[in-house]
């Protein structure tokens, strides 16, 4: 009488474990089927037609020309344009597969690359919905859209501005022979950020000490738990200074603006879309019809196929945790360590 449960237990425990089995055999071989989908339609993609990569330079690299998939977005003109898309945070992670999927800056720039290489491109629309970033990072991005430009004659970049385009935002769009905005964008803060907190005085009421070992005064600058000495002040004060020198350079070259008349303008501030066109920052106010018409105008034709850029995951990308989890956040809280930013302090 005894024995009968017994074995009802182990056989629902067996049920259990061979169902678990079962099913991640199923997610496994689901998985397999949409890569190799994914896979099957970038080589389709290879064939012809709006999705074709005819023209693009042979034996260049990962780097140099990443693999993405072409998708067709509107328009069924001769002349192709590539859309991108760069919104959030401006960190770059430097890897292949950036986690959040399009729009991240490291897609991208992996997206600009892409374009510069197919020698079918004529243009960039590059749409921007970004409060700024890293300071490097946003600069890369921005070479790599004049590096676009130069690449050939005749190549332009237009750029419209979605919620935000403010700091390394902005600093990116300066790389464009038009700037657009929406009627609701903020777009401005020309500056430069480093921020810290101080948590001496916390710490002293909980007994707690700072013990650092370093070989220099000031190489534990902007450690949290001691204070900033007036001659590190100023030591990081002329280094912001000087970045944001340049920024306010970048603006007046790309805006042909005199720095004296910029210079007032980047103290940091967002402007509104009317009020940043009043003061030249940007070219137009519209949507997303606007910014086509100004690619359009630029290539002096009406003739325009418009494409985007899709990452194409290994089979292992799947499962990985930045996918699973989103990088996004792991990368806000990287940009938040004490680093020079270009960004607009929320």
């Amino acid at each position: 009488m005894s024995e009968e449960p017994k074995r009802r237990r182990g056989c629902g425990l067996g049920c259990l474990v061979a169902f678990l089995v079962g099913l991640a055999c199923i997610f496994v071989i689901a998985a397999a089927g949409v890569y190799m989908a994914a896979s099957a339609g970038g080589r389709l993609s290879a064939l012809g037609g709006h999705l074709s990569h005819a023209g693009t330079p042979k034996g260049l690299g990962e780097d140099e020309m990443p693999r993405m998939r072409e998708i067709w977005s509107a328009g069924h003109g001769d002349t192709k344009v590539a859309r991108i898309r760069l919104h959030g945070m401006i960190a770059l992670d430097g890897g292949k597969w950036s986690g959040d999927g399009e729009g991240s800056a490291t897609t991208a720039l992996r997206a600009i690359r892409r374009a510069t290489a197919d020698d079918a491109v004529e243009a960039i629309l590059l749409e921007v919905d970004s409060p700024g970033g890293g300071i490097t990072d946003s600069d890369v991005i921005y070479h790599a859209l004049q590096t676009f430009r130069g690449s050939r004659e005749g190549r332009v970049v237009v750029t419209l501005m979605g919620d935000v385009a403010a700091s390394g935002g902005y600093y990116v769009a300066l790389a464009s022979d038009r700037i657009l905005a929406h009627p609701t964008t903020l777009t401005g803060s020309i500056g430069v950020l480093i921020q810290s907190v101080n948590l001496q005085g916390l710490t002293a009421k909980l007994g707690i000490k700072d013990v650092t070992i370093k070989s220099g005064e000031n190489k534990d600058i902007l450690n949290p738990l001691r204070e900033l000495s007036p001659a590190q002040v100023a030591m990081l004060q002329q280094v912001v200074d000087a970045l944001h020198a340049r920024f306010v350079r970048l603006v007046a070259e790309n805006r042909k603006l005199p720095e004296d008349t910029v210079k007032p303008l980047a103290d940091g501030r967002v402007f509104l879309a009317d009020q940043a066109l009043e003061a030249k920052l940007i070219d137009a106010i519209g949507y997303v019809a606007e910014a086509e018409g100004a690619v359009a105008e630029l290539l002096e034709t009406d003739s325009l196929r418009f494409i985007r850029y899709v990452e194409e995951p290994s089979f292992m990308d799947i499962f990985r945790a930045p996918r699973l989890f989103g990088a996004a956040a792991e990368r806000l809280l990287r940009t938040e360590d004490g680093r020079l930013m270009y960004k607009w302090s929320l």
